[in-house]
Order: C-alpha cells, then sequence, then structure tokens
C-alpha cells in the first residue's frame, strides 16, 4: 500500500466517523425534540438566597447519567452561574438566555460522582431532578468555589418539607 492510499483511507474513515456522530445527534435531537428547556426570568417577588458559579455539565434521562438528552440551550457543557431563590432555580449557562425552573418542578436535589462526560471525587456533582412538562430530568451541575455539598444544601432548602407522618410515632425499647 502506498503513502497516498493509507492517507485516503485514514481520511475517508474520519469522515464516516463524522457523518455517524451527525446522523446520531440528529436522531437524539428528533427524539428529544418534545422537551424545551423553561426559558424565563424568575418572578419578580423572587429572593435570592445564594448563587454560584461553577459548570454546566449535561441534563440526562432521570436516574440514566449516561444518557444525554438534546434539548436546545442544554445539549452542551458550559461554564455557569446558579442563582438559588426562594421561587426556585435560575441558570445562566455562557451563550443561552437565563433558565428558570420553578421550585414547584424540582423533585429532588442530590449529589453525584459520574454524569455523561464526567467522573468526579465523589459527591463532586449535584444533581438537580426536576420536571419538564411530566418528563423527569436531572442536570448535573459543578460548583467551582462554594463546592457540591453547599449547592445542594441551598437548593434543598428551597424545597417544601416532606410532611409530618399522619399517626403518631410511638417509641419502643429503652425509649419508652
Amino acid at each position: 500500500m502506498t503513502r497516498e492510499m493509507v492517507i485516503a483511507l485514514m481520511i475517508a474513515l474520519a469522515v464516516v466517523l463524522i457523518a455517524l456522530g451527525v446522523w446520531a445527534w440528529l436522531r437524539r435531537t428528533r427524539r428529544d425534540g418534545g422537551l424545551v428547556a423553561p426559558i424565563a426570568e424568575a418572578p419578580a417577588d423572587a429572593v435570592v438566597v445564594d448563587r454560584f458559579e461553577g459548570f454546566y455539565v449535561a441534563t440526562t434521562a432521570h436516574d440514566a447519567p449516561l444518557e444525554r438528552l438534546a434539548i436546545r440551550g442544554l445539549g452542551f457543557r458550559s461554564r455557569a452561574a446558579v442563582t438559588v431563590m426562594n421561587a426556585g432555580v435560575a441558570l445562566d449557562l455562557t451563550g443561552q438566555p437565563r433558565m428558570f425552573v420553578p421550585v414547584a418542578d424540582i423533585v429532588s436535589v442530590d449529589r453525584a460522582t459520574v454524569a455523561i462526560d464526567r467522573v468526579v471525587e465523589p459527591g463532586g456533582l449535584v444533581r438537580l431532578s426536576w420536571l419538564i412538562g411530566d418528563v423527569t430530568v436531572d442536570t448535573f451541575l459543578r460548583a467551582q468555589d462554594a463546592g457540591s455539598r453547599a449547592l445542594a444544601d441551598a437548593i434543598a432548602g428551597i424545597l417544601p418539607r416532606p410532611l409530618e407522618p399522619s399517626t403518631p410515632t410511638i417509641p419502643t425499647g429503652t425509649d419508652a
């Protein structure tokens, strides 16, 4: 095989791989076309609880951290400013309009280690589970200065508290 044939073969292989990647992304975009990012400003009376700088990692299907969703505005990793307010969470991603997730749409918040393109120390990512319509998605964030625990605690602080049990707790054992 000549040198020119090897170069031509490598170029052809690269073109095929790029074409497959584009085809896969277009299919994913069609699949996720019904999901729309919550482009909105926070309510005028919202009170800022805390603000964090860091990175937006990905938005994935709920409990599937390796399945990226192709939602316009949330498809790619970027720098982020996360503003936690009493009314919800605002995400300011580089080059995107502000996204606001109302507190009523937040399902849960916890910490994670793995997302689609990021593996960090245990608990180094914040996983914000929220609703787009009736679909639950997970958004992964990485706080830069304050740390993931502070961001997760700030978001958890705005969530409604679970209701108290309807039946009284009866002490047992030595506590009786």
